[in-house]
């Protein structure tokens, strides 16, 4: 077992965000998981991402709050304890249109060549 603490977690920058706080929980680490990577994403309200797409699947859990995904010319609107999965090359934006912070995990597998 490879526990991690959330007063440990470390910030990280991802491409093409705004207004969001990224916390990794999980990967990258010693003893960490081995197929992909844990993050605490946290978006102010107007925050999001995109649109872009990554050759990997991701997975968004929100936790608080309300986030609206745009893929394929459809949007859908995920609040506490939704998901949904990102297929690989598929482009989406996902935007935070409330006052309030949205709060997600997000599920990558690590890119080819990143793993620990």
């Amino acid at each position: 077992m490879h526990a991690a603490r959330f007063a440990d977690a470390r910030p990280y920058d991802a491409p093409n965000h705004r207004g969001v706080v990224g916390l990794r929980l999980q990967g990258f680490e010693p003893g960490g998981p081995r197929n992909q990577w844990v993050g605490l994403s946290q978006f102010l309200p107007g925050g999001g991402a995109g649109p872009d797409s990554t050759p990997f699947e991701k997975v968004y859990v929100v936790l608080t709050g309300e986030m609206t995904v745009i893929a394929g010319g459809e949007e859908t609107k995920l609040g506490p304890y939704d998901s949904c999965t990102i297929a690989p090359d598929e482009v989406r934006e996902i935007v935070n249109r409330r006052n309030d912070t949205c709060t997600m995990l997000v599920v990558v597998p690590y890119p080819p060549g990143t793993a620990p």
